[in-house]
């Protein structure tokens, strides 16, 4: 609780000791006034203020005129207990929305700590405790146990732990030694760290993303417009409606002037639109916050809104899909086994640095004895030829695609898993064989696509660069909808633009990718949603929704947020009004007193804002 939030609840223990002493002695002394008196100036002597400067700086129809407008006029009419009354409960729901509030922006303000506040720069062998803003490209910083790592870079020396949680939602520390990339806004658990700085702080992963989270709340959804502009109208149209109940009907009856004004007041505090105002943007708030603890920072409540009608989904397949890293998946020998096979063409392959040449080699596993390896010559655009001693015999082995088999005249037969790049391996012209190197897919993709479809998700589609035929292959493995393959990324662009103009009116269709080659389509669809935003400038920039780790699961944990969010959104506007229209129509004719009125207002909102809270509570689907 606030130093601010303490002070009021003592001047609502105050208010309310005073109130029921005024309660006890009404009708019994004079002077039973002067304790409601002290009650109402303790609870709400700050509203009719507010009230005035309001006025002066023309904000004439809020919450503290209406408020000051509908007490002054019980007191004229000389119900001054549910005058106090209402000032009272007033400020206890105000006290509970301030509460409810801060508990809500908590979630976004533990995000924002990751900000560091200096960075130990090390020169000629001595720290120096600067601003992350003084640090240059190039320059090495120490990085103890316990502080975070203000900007991003490599580490020089030293290992440890960091804990990534703030930024990823993920509880599980990442371990880092030389050569590993660290991630500014991480803090470091134990181990000394010199790390070399590879981005300025503005460039930073930590300034991106506090970037996107203080410019989230400037983004409203459609609903939370529709109050601002509902709340403009409907609170002129009220007052003017209290004016006319408290003028009207004594003028035409030709009296009863103290009645029609008490329906008048309570008019004017059921109607208090504090119950939309405060709850709407609460609940969008929430949603937010929720969403942000496990990883997913949304730029606005409006995409918040968006991926709530999510229909259909569209996939990159490279580095969303799949990891990006090549792996054998396939060994077709035609003479000798899988292992002689993969042996040859490991080392054949040694000398090569290509991610094709890698898988291989880690797919033999074991040690190459470099001298059995001769001359090795590269043929650009086919493969390679190199002599290899091997089973005491010297081979030349022709190794690399289908043209390179062509070329040498050898006859390709055998077939090899139709997904993937496959590599041919010769001896001479003796064909030995295929060896198959495919994108893996992603851990989680499986369930991840599971829990779309039970969460209502029409159509999943797959859009890659990759060949037609291996873009089908990974599609059917996944039981993707649709899939296209070949595409650059203007294809991509028309693909998503064809998907748009046959979705159904008010769903929405959201584009996953890498955001570093998608930034287009990212544009494009209604929801652009970047994956593994760490370390991504351009998925952060180009994105409506950053999913800040590679987990494609956390797509559903978003939607999940989001119709949540939605959800709750609706029911307060729906109860709100409701009450409210109620209220105002028994006060009207006169069958609810200022206390019903109390609860009209006050209730209400208190009901909302316990509803709005909701958002903030999730468990990831996993």
């Amino acid at each position: 609780m606030t130093k601010k939030q303490k002070k009021m609840v003592f001047r609502l223990v105050a208010s309310a000791v005073f109130f029921i002493a005024g309660m006890l002695v009404e009708g019994r002394v004079s002077w039973y006034w002067i304790p409601f008196a002290v009650s109402y100036l303790a609870a709400g002597y700050d509203i009719p203020i507010r009230a005035v400067r309001n006025i002066r700086y023309g904000q004439l129809f809020d919450e503290n005129f209406l408020m000051s407008l509908a007490t002054f006029g019980a007191i004229g009419c000389g119900a001054l207990e549910e005058a106090v009354g209402v000032m009272l409960f007033y400020q206890i729901g105000e006290l509970f929305n301030d509460y409810a509030v801060n508990k809500s922006r908590k979630s976004i303000t533990d995000l924002m700590d990751i900000n560091p506040e200096y960075a130990n720069l090390l020169q000629e062998g001595k720290e120096e405790r600067v601003d992350p803003y003084e640090v240059k490209v190039g320059d090495t910083i120490v990085i103890k146990p316990g502080e975070k790592v203000p900007l991003d870079g490599v580490v020089l020396k030293g290992a440890g732990s960091l804990d990534a949680k703030a930024l990823t939602g993920e509880s599980m520390p990442v371990e880092v030694k030389e050569n590993d990339a660290v991630i500014s806004g991480s803090i470091n658990l134990n181990g000394v760290l010199e790390v070399k700085v590879t981005k300025l702080f503005d460039d930073s992963t930590v300034a991106k993303i506090l970037e996107l989270v203080e410019n989230a709340s400037s983004r409203k959804a459609k609903a939370e417009n529709f109050i601002t502009r509902f709340a403009r109208v409907y609170t002129p149209v009220v007052v003017i409606l209290a004016v006319f109940l408290a003028v009207i009907p004594p003028l035409l009856s030709g009296g009863g002037w103290g009645i029609w004004i008490y329906r008048a007041c309570s008019f004017l505090v059921v109607s208090c639109p504090c119950a939309l105002v405060i709850s709407v943007p609460l609940s969008f708030f929430g949603g937010l916050g929720a969403a942000s603890r496990q990883g997913i920072l949304m730029k606005g409540s409006n995409y918040l809104e968006a991926v709530s009608s999510l229909e259909t989904v569209v996939f990159d397949k490279t580095g969303t899909l799949t990891t990006g890293k090549f792996k054998v998946t396939g060994v077709e020998p035609l003479k000798g086994t899988k292992e002689e096979l993969l042996k040859l063409a490991a080392y054949g392959e040694f000398h090569s640095n290509h991610p094709i040449a890698l898988s291989v080699k880690e797919a033999f596993g074991k040690p190459v004895n470099e001298a059995l390896i001769g001359q090795v010559e590269e043929i650009a655009g086919y493969g390679i030829r190199a002599w290899v001693e091997a089973d005491e015999k010297k081979r030349e082995l022709f190794i690399g695609n289908a043209r390179l088999m062509e070329q040498q005249g050898i006859a390709v037969s055998g077939k090899g898993p139709a997904a993937g790049t496959t590599l041919y391996v010769a001896d001479g012209t003796d064909y030995l064989g295929s060896i198959t190197i495919s994108d893996t897919v992603r851990e989680d993709v499986p369930a991840a696509l599971k829990g779309l479809k039970a969460a209502g998700i029409k159509k999943l589609v797959m859009l890659t660069g990759d060949k037609p035929e291996v873009g089908r292959a990974v599609g059917q493995k996944l039981g993707l909808d649709e899939v296209h393959g070949g595409l650059l990324p203007g294809d991509k662009v028309g693909k998503v633009e064809e998907l748009l103009a046959g979705k159904q009116e008010g769903s929405t269709l959201a584009f996953v990718g890498d955001g570093i080659n998608d930034a287009p389509v990212l544009a494009r669809a209604d929801v652009g949603i970047a994956m593994g935003g760490i370390g991504s400038d351009a998925a952060v920039e180009a994105a409506d929704v950053v999913i800040m780790t590679d987990e494609p699961s956390k797509l559903v944990d978003a939607i999940v947020i989001a119709r949540k969010t939605i959800g709750i959104v609706k029911q307060n506007i729906i109860f709100a009004i409701g009450v409210k229209v109620l209220v105002l129509f028994l006060s009207a004719v006169g069958l609810a007193t200022m206390w019903a009125a109390v609860f009209g207002d006050v209730g209400v909102s208190v009901l909302a804002i316990l509803n709005a809270i909701r958002a903030l509570k999730y468990q990831s689907c996993k």
